[in-house]
């Protein structure tokens, strides 16, 4: 069964840090395209970065652009959103997804997503 598991939520205060993981059981991020996504109450899913199979191209929204990081282990079949200077607006159920060839801000143009994990900012 093909699978992506976010992990890494919580917590934190405005200023902090947290780094999310996107783990896949049952096939091999290598040769997939990850995005992150967030939905905060009440609005639309949206994209927040993605990095490229290789991992050598990556973007972010400019919301977050700065102060978001994202990267990915091959080894351990792992993707990471590290988030510094966590604000308040930030707080958002995060997902990551999986997709084919390239980056997307289309939420349709994922094959495989996980289940999310909350990020709440507030002090």
């Amino acid at each position: 069964q093909l699978q992506l598991v976010e992990s890494g939520g919580g917590l934190v205060q405005p200023g902090g840090s947290l780094r999310l993981s996107c783990t896949a059981s049952g096939f091999t991020l290598d040769y997939y395209v990850i995005g992150w996504f967030r939905q905060a109450p009440g609005k639309e899913r949206e994209g927040v970065s993605c990095i490229s199979n290789s991992g050598f191209s990556t973007n972010y929204a400019d919301s977050v652009k700065g102060r978001f990081t994202v990267s990915r282990d091959s080894a351990k079949n792992t993707v990471y959103l590290q988030m510094n200077a966590l604000k308040p607006e930030d707080t958002a159920v995060y997902y990551c997804a999986a997709r084919r060839y390239l980056c997307s801000a289309y939420i349709g143009q994922y094959d495989y997503w996980g289940q999310g994990t909350q990020v709440t900012v507030s002090s």
